[in-house]
């Protein structure tokens, strides 16, 4: 009976280890994320304009890419109660239960004609069927820096990162997670 109950124990405590048994540890982060959902930010300025502004699904994140003409390293990247008008102030209406704030710290315009110039400032990209993204709009672009709305599902894991390329361009990701 002892070896019996020794040999079961050491079977469970096997497949125990193996992650076999019941839920995935505590640990263990939704497809490998770890991003958070903290300010990010890197204070750098640059002459770059901002030219396109695109959006993906992936299996686990929905992508917003920010294209520029010329290299940007600076971005301030936030959760927020309102995004904001740079300049006025005014709200941007957004829906989704969360807002990001996306602002790239390069202006939207060269000379003061506009270098990205959407069609509707409140629908940049058709984001429906998307797990996370609501809805992206145009804040606006002032002293050299533009604003976007993020309108997401939820407050969820988001990261920033910045693509040098194509040529001398280059592109501002922020990828917010599905889930946490």
């Amino acid at each position: 009976m002892a070896e019996k109950l020794s040999a079961t124990l050491a079977a469970l405590a096997l497949t125990a280890g193996l992650g076999l048994a019941g839920a995935p540890p505590a640990s263990a982060a939704y497809c490998g994320i770890t991003w958070g959902s903290t300010e990010k930010v890197v204070p750098t300025h640059s002459s770059a304009l901002i030219v396109d502004v695109r959006s993906g699904r992936h299996e686990c994140f929905d992508r917003l890419v920010i294209d520029t003409r010329g290299a940007v390293a600076g971005y301030r990247v936030a959760y927020t109660k309102h995004v904001t008008q740079p300049g006025s102030g005014f709200t941007v209406p957004l829906r989704g239960g969360a807002r990001l704030a996306v602002t790239v710290l390069a202006p939207a315009y060269d000379d003061g004609r506009a270098t990205y110039a959407p069609p509707d400032r409140g629908e940049l990209v058709d984001v429906r069927g998307y797990s996370t993204f609501r809805q992206v709009a145009l804040a606006g672009s002032f002293e050299g820096q533009t604003t976007f709305g993020l309108g997401v599902r939820g407050r969820l894991p988001m990261r920033v990162f910045v693509v040098p390329g194509p040529g001398a361009g280059s592109r501002v990701v922020v990828d917010v997670a599905h889930r946490w």
